[in-house]
């Protein structure tokens, strides 16, 4: 149960309330956005909630469980508060919300309605939905290591050890020509085999883009291709910084990095025809072939 201000309680027994919804929203970057309900701006702690997003929230899904508890936040972008790159680019994503419910006559008195996190970020024109989820989704997700033949650890982390800054995993270029909204040809890949930044990681540091990553599908000679379009596209010019790629098999870790003593994955378990076999006369069972 909620302790409300005793101001507030009292408001909302009056029977003639002045409500409205606000959300606030900080970025993993740091950056604070306030969005409201109401049709004029509030001023609530001393931060602005603007109205011109035209945003409204869906109906809040609460549980006593553990079920994850979702809602929305449906609106018009704005060029100004949220600009429709920064949500193509992800920036949002993973962003921590409060919801409060403020008395717009007095934003003294309100109450926290829920925390949560921004999910799925989706776009119609000029309009987007942004799912918020409850802070029980963070239970959904795996903890620790699985038992799995392909390695857990992020290429270049501390578990991984391989330092990505040598010569030979990174390249620097600028992209020459475009292909596609996802496609483009560089400068800067020379001497690279085919295949080499497959599945690794792209960070733009120079054009519409800059500040972002992307991720490397396909690598053949001066081209590169995406996984997903960026933000703001593709352009020649677009300056960008690109780290090789491991598609996380014992073969490739020993082979393409030399780290095999690093290796985080369980590359001797028993496959499934394995796990599945059973004794049989005359043939080979004693333990002696793990594979």
């Amino acid at each position: 149960m909620r302790a409300l201000d005793p101001a507030f309680e009292a408001h909302l027994k009056s029977g003639a309330t002045t409500l409205a919804t606000c959300w606030r929203v900080t970025r993993k970057d740091g950056a604070v956005f306030g969005f409201t309900d109401h049709d004029r701006p509030l001023t609530v702690a001393g931060e602005t909630y603007e109205p011109q997003s035209g945003a409204h929230g869906a109906a809040l899904a609460e549980t006593a469980d553990l079920a994850v508890d979702n809602s929305e936040i449906v609106g018009l972008l704005s060029s100004a508060r949220l600009p429709s790159e920064a949500l193509a680019a992800g920036r949002f994503d993973g962003a921590a919300v409060e919801i409060w419910r403020v008395n717009w006559s007095n934003t003294d008195e309100r109450v926290l309605l829920k925390r949560g996190v921004i999910g799925e970020v989706a776009r119609d024109g000029a309009r987007f939905t942004a799912e918020i989820r409850g802070l029980a989704h963070l239970l959904d997700q795996t903890a620790g290591r699985a038992y799995q033949r392909h390695c857990d650890a992020r290429l270049g982390d501390a578990r991984c050890g391989v330092d990505l800054d040598q010569p030979a995993f990174r390249a620097e270029g600028v992209a020459t020509a475009v292909r596609d909204e996802s496609r483009f040809a560089a400068s800067g890949l020379d001497g690279f085999a085919d295949g080499w930044f497959v599945h690794g990681r792209l960070d733009w540091t120079g054009g519409a883009n800059a500040g972002t990553a992307s991720h490397v599908k396909a690598h053949a000679g001066a081209d590169l291709s995406l996984w997903l379009p960026p933000g703001a596209g593709l352009a020649p010019g677009d300056a960008f910084v690109v780290f090789a790629g491991c598609d996380k098999a014992f073969a490739t870790c020993r082979a393409k990095f030399s780290n095999a003593v690093n290796f985080r994955g369980f590359h001797l378990m028993p496959g499934n025809d394995f796990a599945a076999s059973y004794p049989r006369a005359g043939e080979r069972n004693d333990g002696g072939r793990r594979r």
